[in-house]
């Protein structure tokens, strides 16, 4: 993509409060922090939590992508534009120092200059350039609590929250049903002029327009000529079979509306699983704990053991099994993406606390028989 001027002005690395050498998932968490505490939803009508919530979706935009994120950084290293091509060094704009003459080959720093401010690379006055482009909208949170068998199996549902939309009204057009915009005279329609500096032409947002290329003239009465209203949207999405809790996925394109045609930003959507009484969830796994009687577990035999889809399947335990040993069921963990999972059942024996003549008598029997046999074995 083009390197964006914004790019020069701004430190998102500053923004989210980072340092250059931050990693992806340090980058990532730092995010989800502030867009979390600054979202509008928690902050209603707090117009400068909402400024700073749209400068941390920006600054995620371009280091949350690798590819982005490296083209960022050169930019950068070339050191900040500030206010326009004056006062730097001699040769270059605004403390740049360079060589015109090595960029006649195309690509370089002239061709990002003139991607930039319409310039179109050196030795060239005036030029065209590429106006004001399209903006990306925001990014989305929200948070949807699942029960743990949905989150095993997956589902449809909804979403509900209350968002930046596309006017209802004038279908985003901002202009008052039964009249249009029309072409900012000032700019033609560019949404930016040019500003002849010396061998490059800087290109600014176009006073008149704000820098859209149009003029509304007759304003919509419910968004004010925005094209963007904040109401209650219904969100449908499938929850993928597996998801964990604390997992967050991304809606693609159902996040804020993107301005001057730019794409619509996606809704992150953070889960939480609720807990199950019975059972528990290790990876792919599922858990469970089965208790077994003493007489099972002494001798051997077929238990019977749940599964979360309601029904039960047998496992055979060996004589002597242990009270919190571990036994799998091959295929009865969570299915997703053509694999299964297994279900560990810990076994635990049942100790009884209240005997009948006849089982304390057995026991009785058993203790004793088992004191022979060891003074046979120290004899």
């Amino acid at each position: 993509m083009a390197p964006q001027r914004e790019w020069f002005e701004k430190d998102y690395y500053e923004t989210l409060g980072l340092s250059k050498d931050a990693s992806a998932k340090e980058i990532k968490k730092a995010y989800r922090k502030l867009a979390g505490d600054l979202h509008p939803d928690k902050n209603p009508g707090n117009t400068v939590a909402e400024e700073k919530f749209k400068d941390v979706s920006a600054a995620y935009d371009v280091l949350g992508d690798e590819a982005k994120r490296a083209e960022y950084d050169e930019v950068r290293s070339m050191g900040p534009v500030g206010g326009g091509f004056g006062g730097g060094q001699p040769g270059g704009p605004g403390g740049f120092s360079f060589n015109v003459g090595d960029m006649s080959g195309g690509g370089g720093l002239g061709d990002l200059l003139g991607n930039m401010f319409g310039g179109g690379g050196a030795g060239r006055r005036g030029g065209s350039s590429a106006g004001v482009g399209p903006r990306r909208g925001a990014d989305l949170q929200a948070h949807l609590k699942v029960d743990f068998e949905d989150a095993v199996t997956g589902l449809e549902t909804s979403l509900y929250l209350t968002a930046d939309a596309q006017c209802s009204t004038c279908n985003g057009s901002g202009a008052r049903p039964g009249t249009s915009p029309k072409v900012c005279q000032n700019c033609g329609g560019r949404g930016v002029v040019d500003d002849n500096q010396g061998f490059f032409a800087m290109s600014t947002p176009c006073h008149v327009c704000q820098g859209n290329g149009v003029v509304i003239e007759h304003p919509c009465d419910t968004c004010r000529g925005s094209g963007i209203e904040r109401r209650p949207r219904e969100v449908k999405t499938r929850i993928p079979a597996g998801v964990k809790d604390g997992q967050t996925i991304r809606l693609k394109g159902r996040g804020a509306p993107g301005r001057n045609g730019g794409p619509n930003g996606d809704l992150l959507v953070e889960l939480e699983v609720a807990p199950h009484d019975r059972f528990g969830r290790k990876g792919d796994d599922l858990t469970v704990t089965v208790p077994v009687s003493f007489a099972d577990a002494v001798l051997g035999g077929e238990i019977s053991v749940p599964t979360l889809d309601g029904g039960d399947v047998t496992l055979r335990i060996k004589p002597g099994t242990q009270s919190g040993s571990r036994h799998r069921v091959k295929g009865k963990g969570i299915a997703r993406r053509g694999n299964s999972g297994n279900l560990i059942v810990t076994v635990e024996v049942d100790v009884p606390t209240e005997l009948n003549d006849a089982q304390r008598a057995a026991v009785e029997a058993f203790a004793a028989a088992t004191t022979v046999d060891a003074e046979q074995e120290s004899s």
